[in-house]
């Protein structure tokens, strides 16, 4: 019998993963649990991580023309009830502050005292606190279109949550938008939906399935919602961004409305589209190995890590000379017009370049008396196995850096995306769809779990009940869904093209 490999993570994915995940998370050093219920600390590595998926994206919808903005935390209640569908989908979800002040109670315990007139929901999303400022700024045609985007934290009372995937409160960016026609809002709706695939294949290296949310998995309030779908490593789905059309919906509720050009007033069109934390956790889940993360180079929180190798006190002095003048040089290059950022571990210690693995570093690099003589260093790269490293010249290396770096950005969107295809089938018959979500059939390697195309007659009945059985959801009708008759995989009916049906986080 072959003796079982060594994993710097256990379990390994294939044992628990689930546990996995959790094990990632702490080893790689990204965030940790807090001591409020369901929410976390997301510690520097982690941060850094996600100030470069901000800075990526904020210059994306900059160059659309949408600028920041910042609105309050606490939404009055009387806000959320003004669009009846929009209250009901977040209502279980809410925290309320109802109290303004603490007092000595008995016992000296500090309690909650002088009641609000009204209670202040805090921030789930921001649509109706939004279009309350829109309604001021807007009296015009001419003072439209409006977009306008905000970098903030909200909070979602969650019951099961889990680092960076589900938390009670996570960090996001939320875009909002208003429009003087249908056909302005639409073409922004979709505009978004175009950034957040950029953003999630060209930097995250996550290829993605854009696709149309059935009704009953729209936003609320929504007219149409439009998202991005991708296959995390266990073939369940995470949805990595949407964009939603609102119609006039939110534009009657907050009285946006505007003089058109005919003279006439009539409501605004408004969109709104976001993307989380929750990206961070599909990096994890689309890239992560049974030794940690691997950070795709355009938006990892360091690029390069020199490590120093210094037995001898008398070695010192020159290894670290050479180390900081090639740091200096590395930090002089620019990868994907940010600087190459390059950390140094001098630390006597062993077992430093598992700590690197682990937090999925790109780019290892040893430097030893023997290299210095030679002028060379000897490179690990985080795509490889661990024990595959390669012998360069110095010179060589800070020539070629940016290639390799590139090199493993299309690496690991490759491999995610051989893997998806791998784990993508159609099935047109309902015996096979429930074998095919059924965890019994975990036992028969590779069959279980996916993305299943397959064809919905459209009936919410049909959808319910699929979930119910299997919970397994409608992800998206596919953009490109061919429109193709087929029967539906629930009732046997007619259905026109196919949806993309999984389990999902």
């Amino acid at each position: 019998m072959a003796k079982k490999s060594k994993t710097a993570i256990t379990p390994t994915r294939v044992e628990d993963y689930s546990e996995w995940y959790q094990q990632v998370v702490r080893a790689s050093d990204l965030a940790e649990r807090s001591p409020v219920r369901g929410c976390m600390v997301i510690k520097p590595w982690g941060y850094a991580l996600w100030e470069n998926i901000v800075r990526e994206l904020d210059d994306m919808f900059k160059e659309t023309g949408v600028r920041n903005a910042y609105f309050p935390l606490f939404i009055p209640l009387s806000f959320l009830e003004k669009e009846a569908e929009h209250v009901e989908g977040f209502a279980k979800e809410c925290a309320v502050v109802t109290h303004h002040r603490l007092e000595k109670g008995p016992e000296g315990r500090l309690v909650p005292a002088g009641s609000l007139t009204e209670p202040l929901v805090v921030r789930p999303t921001s649509e109706t606190i939004i279009g309350d400022s829109f309604s001021k700024w807007v009296s015009s045609y001419r003072d439209l279109p409006l977009l306008i985007n905000q970098w903030a934290n909200v909070v979602r009372w969650e019951m099961r949550t889990r680092i960076f995937l589900r938390t009670s409160e996570f960090l996001w960016q939320e875009g909002h938008t208003a429009h003087a026609t249908d056909k302005e809002a639409i073409e922004r709706t979709w505009l978004m939906l175009d950034v957040y695939e950029k953003l999630a294949e060209e930097y995250l290296a996550m290829p993605v399935v854009k696709g149309r949310k059935s009704a009953s998995e729209r936003f609320p309030g929504a007219v149409d919602t439009l998202c991005i779908e991708a296959m995390m490593q266990d073939k369940k789905a995470l949805q990595a961004g949407t964009s939603h059309f609102l119609g006039q919906n939110f534009a009657k509720a907050s009285e946006i409305k505007f003089h058109s050009a005919r003279e006439t007033e009539e409501y605004a069109w408004t969109t709104s589209w976001g993307a989380s934390t929750r990206l961070i956790g599909g990096i994890i889940m689309t890239h992560g190995d049974d030794d940690g993360i691997i950070l795709p180079p355009r938006v990892a929180s360091a690029h390069v890590v020199l490590m120093p190798i210094m037995k001898k006190p008398e070695d010192r002095a020159k290894v670290m000379e050479f180390t900081d003048a090639l740091a200096k040089e590395l930090r002089g290059k620019f990868y994907h017009h940010r600087r190459i950022n390059v950390e140094i571990d001098d630390r006597d210690i062993g077992g430093r370049a598992w700590d690197w693995i682990k937090k999925g570093i790109p780019v290892r690099v040893e430097i030893g008396p023997r290299d210095i003589a030679d002028n060379s260093v000897y490179v690990g790269r985080r795509d490889k196995g661990h024990t595959d490293k390669t012998s360069m010249k110095r010179n060589q290396f800070i020539e070629e850096i940016t290639t390799i770096l590139d090199e493993i950005q299309d690496t690991l969107f490759k491999r995610a995306l051989t893997f998806r295809e791998k784990n993508t089938i159609i099935i047109d018959d309902n015996k096979g769809f429930y074998e095919f979500f059924t965890p019994e059939s975990q036992e028969k390697p590779g069959i279980h779990g996916g993305f299943s195309l397959s064809h919905w007659c459209g009936s919410d009945v049909c959808e319910s009940k699929i979930k119910e059985d299997l919970s397994v959801t409608i992800r998206c009708i596919p953009l490109e869904s061919e429109a193709e008759k087929g029967e539906c995989v629930c009732c046997g009916k007619s259905g026109s093209g196919q949806v993309v049906f999984a389990k999902a986080y």
